[in-house]
């Protein structure tokens, strides 16, 4: 509170993003929309081209309360990173240094946003992203500039913090966690979406993504090698074609559905797998929907993805499956897992929370904040 009673102004936190904020709900809604309890939220997406006469930061409020910004800029403008700049100045104007923080996701946000000189800098470091498909030339470069001007630094995983953690002296490791209670809905009797509900059963599902990382010629022996499965997948497809999806009877790909809708979906399912390429693109993921699966009561079936087998496959709450073993694999999840498998994944969820990685996460920043905040004039 100010002297008159007034609510100071809240912090101003800026999200530099490569992802679209309504392609799925995943780490950086997670986070962000628990941001907005104590930061006002901006989040930057890449710029795009549009039918606009000027460059123009069009603009919207998530029911969160994140503002998410979008650069348009007119076809072949001239100095793309400079005119996305000159947005950005135009939205900070007036919000003060002390005041400022900076959370990127893209390393080449550096070439709109390098300029700003926040408080505190933050890279949440979620994915290897020189190794997926399409990345931007330059990226490893701007990824090193970005090391040097970040100030705390995020890794999403085990794997990924033992290749990062030697770059910046404050990286801290904080892997996927979960909603369990939005995910837990679907153990509940939740009604069979329209779309789903003429598929025979059993069933076994995935959502998220659909990209390089997914197994296609797997899931395509999957599905030959197990008939009487019907395979589900809820998600949007991106950089890939989607004539190279496999098609078959028993290969249902049902597009993007709301992250508040998940859960029916997911209800609906006998058990999950998650049919990851073994390749440089998934070498240092660790999936958040791992432990949504989880939560949501499906036993769960994997590719040998190496954090998923130290997280997950090891201590049995995950089966760890390969092209010699899919259809086996498959097959056995089908069946009741026990008790005890629900005692292990019980334990896992207990301590895991998406409220809790925020809490520890801004008490990094937060204490970097106070380290720096103006000392108070004398009588103020």
């Amino acid at each position: 509170m100010d002297r008159l009673g007034a609510a100071a102004p809240l912090p101003r936190l800026v999200c530099l993003s490569h992802l679209p904020w309504d392609l799925v709900f995943q780490r950086p809604q997670h986070l962000l929309t628990r941001a907005t309890r104590d930061y006002d939220v901006l989040y930057v997406e890449e710029p795009r081209q549009a039918d606009v006469g000027m460059p123009l930061l069009g603009s919207r409020r998530d029911p969160s309360g994140v503002e998410i910004a979008t650069p348009l800029l007119p076809p072949a403008t001239a100095f793309p990173a400079r005119a996305v700049r000159a947005l950005l100045d135009g939205r900070l104007q007036g919000v003060a240094r002390e005041e400022l923080v900076a959370w990127y996701y893209t390393p080449m946000a550096l070439d709109y946003a390098g300029h700003l000189e926040p408080n505190v800098c933050i890279y949440d470091c979620m994915d290897e992203l020189a190794a997926f498909k399409g990345a931007p030339p330059g990226l490893i470069e701007h990824e090193d500039r970005l090391f040097e001007a970040a100030d705390l630094v995020f890794v999403g995983g085990p794997s990924l913090y033992e290749a990062k953690r030697h770059r910046h002296p404050r990286t801290f490791a904080f892997s996927s966690s979960v909603d369990a209670e939005h995910f837990g809905q679907a153990r509940g009797d939740l009604p069979d979406p329209p779309d789903q509900a003429p598929i025979p059963w059993p069933r076994i599902g995935f959502f998220g993504v659909i990209d390089e990382r997914m197994d296609l010629a797997l899931v395509a022996k999957a599905a030959e090698a197990c008939p009487e499965i019907q395979f589900v997948f809820v998600g949007p497809v991106v950089k890939i074609d989607s004539g190279e999806l496999p098609r078959g009877p028993n290969l249902h790909w049902l597009g993007p559905k709301h992250y508040d809708n998940l859960p029916a979906y997911l209800g609906g399912w006998d058990a999950g797998w998650m049919p990851f390429a073994l390749n440089a693109a998934t070498r240092f993921i660790s999936p958040t929907k791992t432990p949504e699966f989880l939560a949501a009561g499906l036993p769960l079936v994997s590719t040998a993805v190496p954090d998923v087998v130290r997280g997950y496959g090891t201590t049995g709450m995950v089966a760890i499956a390969d092209v010699d073993d899919i259809a086996e694999k498959l097959r056995a999840s089908l069946v009741d897992p026990g008790s005890a498998w629900e005692a292990r994944v019980k334990a896992h969820l207990a301590w895991t929370s998406w409220d809790r990685t925020w809490a520890e996460m801004d008490g990094h920043i937060r204490a970097l904040r106070e380290q720096r905040r103006p000392l108070k004039q004398k009588g103020a």
